[in-house]
């Protein structure tokens, strides 16, 4: 009967959840900031999903990968993220992610700020047939006053998901 379990990909209800917790577990987070985040608001971003560059996709993979996310942004240093999207497999796919953001830099208005993301998604078919799974990804956030772009370098893994350099456009809404 687990094996029965582990096969299905799990109900919208298991992503809710995930990502639940980890939007409350963020008050020990941000109880550990530093003295520079005391001036800093929370941001609340909107994005219509990604387009992946594939590094190596002889057309096989979509790379129009719209879908509905948010990102807040609770301190300079740390982020949560979540959302939908139609991956490059063309499956639905559901993540939720932290984002741990300590590198910063100014380049002309925009702020940029660096890290990983550890992110906990689902829906491609090849890897665990379409179930969770883990994985850290490498990001760079351009954010303006209001519109933003984040840059993160997805892994390969071998004959599961094909790697890429994916653009995620935001708004800010808050």
């Amino acid at each position: 009967m687990i094996t029965a379990i582990v096969r299905h990909k799990p109900s919208s209800c298991a992503f809710v959840r995930f990502l639940g917790l980890a939007c409350f577990s963020f008050p020990a987070v941000l109880a550990s900031t530093d003295a520079r985040s005391d001036e800093f608001q929370p941001h609340v971003w909107l994005n219509p999903g990604f387009y992946s560059l594939h590094f190596k996709s002889g057309g096989q993979f979509r790379s129009n990968n719209l879908g509905l996310g948010a990102e807040v942004v609770f301190s300079p240093d740390h982020a949560v993220m979540g959302g939908t999207f139609i991956n490059s497999d063309g499956a639905r796919s559901e993540y939720g992610a932290y984002w741990w953001r300590p590198l910063h830099w100014k380049l002309g208005g925009a702020g940029l700020s660096a890290g990983v993301v550890a992110a906990a998604l689902d829906g491609y078919p090849n890897y665990r047939n379409g179930g969770w799974f883990v994985a850290p990804i490498p990001a760079l956030a351009i954010d303006g006053d209001r519109v933003g772009a984040n840059l993160m370098v997805v892994p390969t893994i071998k004959n599961r998901v094909q790697g890429a350099i994916a653009v995620q456009i935001k708004v800010r809404v808050w």
